[in-house]
């Protein structure tokens, strides 16, 4: 069942960015991005079950630094959830040519989740030191939490291979009052060509500390 979910949901994408790619005009910093996947993995943690997903977003860019843009999916890891809706903005730039930044805020809304808690929000930030990325989110709203409850910190690092496929390594902290239980959670992928083959483990108890592999496929697309 899932490899013919994951197979509609390609065969969908490519439609759709043969479609955009006829039109005749653009806007200047508009962008859309569709992608497919076997496990939507957040954090380490299954957010469909171990179901594959499907999610696109649109996003404005200025010349400036700031941006703006939303992103959907679908999600189901809470009673009634069918989908999850980001909305978020930023500002981001070089500081040299080594070193860039990014800083914003998005809130994560799961509409149609029958307790209607689940929502909530975090201002975050990264440095990106060449390949090494140092990023910080901090709960900045969330249904009985005061902000700054929780902070994910996480670092990244990428590897670039001789055949144009990147490597990435990945290690974050999840910890806080708004939390059940802190977790620790650690991942390698490797990427090329819009597709990327990865694995992602958490040091949590039973299914959820269990190490979980993917697929996926992503296009974006200047509209």
């Amino acid at each position: 069942m899932k490899k013919t979910i994951l197979n509609i949901a390609l065969t969908t994408i490519l439609a759709s960015s043969a479609l955009v790619a006829t039109q005749a005009s653009a806007v200047e910093g508009l962008s859309a991005n569709v992608s497919a996947t076997s496990n939507y993995l957040w954090r380490g943690l299954e957010q469909t079950g171990g179901q594959a997903a499907i999610s696109g977003g649109i996003d404005y860019a200025a010349d400036s630094g700031f941006y703006v843009g939303t992103w959907a999916s679908n999600a189901s890891w809470a009673d009634g959830m069918t989908y999850e809706l980001d909305v978020y903005a930023g500002f981001g730039g070089d500081i040299n040519e080594n070193i860039s930044y990014d800083v914003g805020y998005i809130y994560f809304a799961y509409p149609d989740e029958t307790t209607g808690d689940a929502g909530f929000s975090e201002i975050y930030g990264s440095l990106s030191f060449n390949s090494l990325t140092l990023g910080l989110a901090v709960l900045a709203s969330g249904e009985g939490a005061d902000a700054g409850d929780t902070i994910y910190a996480s670092v990244d690092y990428a590897i670039e291979l001789s055949n144009e496929a990147e490597v990435n390594l990945h290690l974050g902290s999840y910890s806080g009052d708004w939390l059940a239980e802190d977790s620790i959670d650690y991942g390698v992928s490797i990427s090329k060509s819009g597709f990327t083959f990865g694995a992602s483990a958490t040091d949590l108890d039973g299914a959820a500390g269990d190490v979980k592999v993917y697929v996926s496929y992503a296009v974006d697309i200047d509209l």
